[in-house]
């Protein structure tokens, strides 16, 4: 009969962790991610990876979070308290059965379109209402759509647009801007267009993903290269 139980709590804590990946799905994480940060958070291992920065930049997603760990800490309880009910005879099914059907019920509902486009909305408005600019993520913050891309890109002595101003690099009709650049230790935002790029300037740019990679292609290119070479040494 214990077993019975470890067996349905170990569904209850599958569907938790299968609505607290919706939701996160619901505030623009891919879902691969999500769920894995949440069983993360959600076992306390600290196992950290660049993707928790999504997590600790989102004020909801935060909240989500808070919830997780101290959902894991009690699960690890109730856990300890089944094993230690082979000395006992007191096992209520009958609750447990009423918490699954009532999470089951509210997965569905979170899986259906009306529900998601609702929770998007709401999200969204809160993050307007409640959080300062500067508290907001950068994609939020900067209102950006999915298309659009925010990286930077280092110029090397290879690249063709060293020694040119960025007037000469940007064509108007390109979805692009130049944010700052930053320069050893200096960043220069200050008359941009007449800014003349050196080798080592690291540019930030925001605009249509697709248009910043065919421009920056052979930057990129030499950018991932560089990373792999540091990671795999």
């Amino acid at each position: 009969m214990e077993l019975l139980l470890m067996l349905g709590y170990f569904i209850f804590v599958a569907v938790i962790i299968e609505i607290s990946s919706t939701l996160l799905v619901i505030t623009g994480l891919k879902r691969k991610v999500a769920r894995y940060q949440v069983i993360s958070m959600l076992t306390n291992t600290g196992f950290t990876t660049d993707e928790a920065r999504l997590i600790l930049e989102h004020p909801v997603r935060r909240k989500i979070s808070g919830f997780l760990i101290l959902f894991g800490a009690f699960s690890l309880a109730v856990i300890i308290s089944i094993l230690s009910s082979y000395l006992s005879d007191d096992i209520h099914f009958k609750q447990l059965g009423l918490i699954l059907c009532i999470v089951g019920i509210t997965l569905c509902l979170l899986k259906t379109g009306p529900i998601r486009r609702f929770l998007k909305e709401k999200l969204n408005d809160s993050l307007q209402d409640q959080y300062q600019l500067d508290e907001l993520p950068i994609r939020e913050a900067l209102y950006m759509n999915k298309s659009d891309l925010l990286i930077d890109i280092p110029l090397s002595e290879e690249s063709h647009y060293v020694n040119k101003r960025w007037i000469d690099v940007w064509d108007d009709d390109e979805d692009i801007k130049l944010l700052f650049i930053r320069r050893g230790e200096e960043v220069i935002r200050l008359h941009l267009d007449e800014e003349q790029l050196h080798e080592g300037d690291l540019l930030f740019v925001l605009g249509d993903e697709k248009t910043i990679k065919y421009k920056f292609r052979n930057e990129l290119h030499r950018k991932e290269k560089n990373n792999h070479g540091i990671s795999g040494s």
